[in-house]
C-alpha cells in the first residue's frame, strides 16, 4: 500500500512537470503547442550529451533549460510570429516542428536507445519500504516548480504583463505592454521547461527519438482538464495521474496507458471549462 502511494504522488508530480511547459504556451499565448514532445525529447539528449561528456549529470537540468529557451526564442521569432493572425497554421506549424526535430535527432543520434546518468541512484527508506530516490526527487521539483510558476504570474512585472495579455491584448498594447516580447519570452519560458522536463524524466526512461510522443496527448489533456491554471494542473495530475497507476496496478498496464485520456474526456463532458473553471 505504502509504495502504491508513493507511486501516485510520483507519477503525479512527474505529470505536473512534464505539462507545465505546455500550460505555461497555452495560458499566455492562446497556442496548442504540438511540439511540445519534440521538446522534451531535446531535454533528453541535452541531459544525454551532458552526461557522456563526464559532466556532473546534476548540469543536465539547467543544461537542457538553456538549450530550450534558445530554442524557443528562435522558433517564436522565425515560425511563429509570423502566424500569430493565422492561429490554425501556428498550431500547424508546431505540429511540423515536432516532426523536423525527431528527424534532426535521428539523424544525429540515429535511431537507437541512449541513456543518461542519474544525479542520485538507488533507493531510499521511505513509509516502511526502499523506494527509487530519483522518484522522491521528482516530488520536491513539481512543489518547487509549481511555487516558482505562481510566484512569476503574479509577483512580478513578466506576471503581470503576461496576465494583461491573456485577459485584452489589445487594451494591453494600449497600455503600453510589449505583447510580442511576452509572447517570446513565454514561448521561450514554455520551451525551457518541455526540455527541462525532458532531462528530469530521463533517469527514469530509456532516450529515443520519438521518447517524447507519449507524453504529449496525455500533457495535452491534463492542461484542458486544468482550465489551464496551476492549481487546476495539479489538481489533473494527481486525480488523473493517481487513476491510471490504479487501473494499471489492479488492472492492466494497455488499459492504464489510456486512463487520463479517457477520464479527461469525461471531465470536459460534465466541466467543460475544466477543474480550475467549472
Amino acid at each position: 500500500m505504502a509504495t502504491l502511494l508513493l507511486d501516485i504522488v510520483t507519477t503525479s508530480s512527474m505529470l505536473f512537470i512534464i505539462a507545465a511547459g505546455l500550460m505555461i504556451i497555452l495560458g499566455v499565448m492562446k497556442l496548442i503547442n504540438f511540439a511540445h514532445g519534440a521538446f522534451l525529447t531535446v531535454g533528453g539528449y541535452s541531459a544525454h550529451v551532458v552526461t557522456n561528456a563526464g559532466f556532473n549529470a546534476w548540469l543536465t537540468i539547467p543544461a537542457a533549460a538553456v538549450v530550450g529557451f534558445l530554442l524557443g526564442i528562435v522558433v517564436e521569432r522565425v515560425i511563429l510570429r509570423p502566424l500569430y493572425d493565422r492561429p490554425l497554421d501556428a498550431i500547424l506549424a508546431t505540429w511540423g516542428l515536432g516532426i523536423v526535430i525527431a528527424q534532426i535527432i535521428t539523424f544525429i543520434f540515429g535511431r537507437g536507445v541512449q541513456f543518461a546518468e542519474s544525479p542520485i541512484s538507488g533507493t531510499t527508506d521511505l513509509l516502511s519500504v526502499g523506494y527509487s530516490s530519483w522518484r522522491l526527487v521528482l516530488v520536491v521539483v513539481a512543489l518547487a516548480l509549481g511555487a516558482a510558476l505562481t510566484a512569476l504570474l503574479y509577483y512580478t512585472r513578466f506576471g503581470l504583463n503576461a496576465r494583461a495579455v491573456i485577459m485584452n491584448e489589445n487594451l494591453a498594447r494600449g497600455l503600453g505592454i510589449d505583447s510580442v516580447r511576452v509572447r517570446a519570452v513565454t514561448f521561450g519560458l514554455g520551451a525551457a521547461l518541455a526540455c527541462a522536463a525532458g532531462a528530469l524524466i530521463t533517469p527514469l526512461l530509456s532516450i529515443d527519438p520519438n521518447m517524447g510522443l507519449p507524453w504529449l496527448v496525455n500533457s495535452f489533456m491534463l492542461v484542458l482538464v486544468s482550465g489551464v491554471a496551476i492549481p487546476g494542473l495539479a489538481l489533473a495530475s494527481l486525480l488523473l495521474g493517481g487513476a491510471q497507476v490504479l487501473v494499471s496496478t489492479f488492472v492492466s498496464p494497455i488499459i492504464g496507458g489510456i486512463t487520463i485520456v479517457v477520464l479527461a474526456a469525461v471531465i470536459l463532458r460534465i466541466r467543460p471549462g475544466g477543474l480550475s473553471r467549472g
